[in-house]
């Protein structure tokens, strides 16, 4: 079974001293248009290939545009070795869902 996070307890977490590692696995045309501040983007059709940027983390949230294909990506880290003992959450809604802050990368 998959656990889920809502938009707002992510927002929550991301202000604690150890906040959870936010990987987003939109494409990279969609994290540009806006993501979450801080996190990291990893379209998921890359993510196997960058498993060494997430592994260690204790705490993994994956967020995409509408909450499918991070469940998806919970799927697939909860079975990496370097990840079996993290927290691995989706994000609900996706980025569709969330209200928090939201960066842009589009050049003005």
């Amino acid at each position: 079974m998959v656990r889920e996070i809502t938009p707002a307890e992510v927002e929550t977490l991301l202000d604690d001293e150890d906040p959870p590692l936010v990987v987003d696995v939109s494409t990279e045309a969609e994290f540009t248009i806006g993501h979450i501040p801080g996190s990291i983007n990893v379209p998921l059709n890359d993510l196997v290939s960058h498993l060494g940027r997430i592994s260690g983390a204790a705490h993994i949230v994956t967020v995409c545009p509408r909450g499918e294909a991070s469940i998806q990506a919970v799927r697939l880290l909860s079975s990496y070795e370097g990840t079996k003992d993290a927290r691995i959450e989706s994000m609900v809604g996706g980025m569709n869902a969330w209200d928090g802050p939201v960066e842009s990368d589009l050049e003005e």
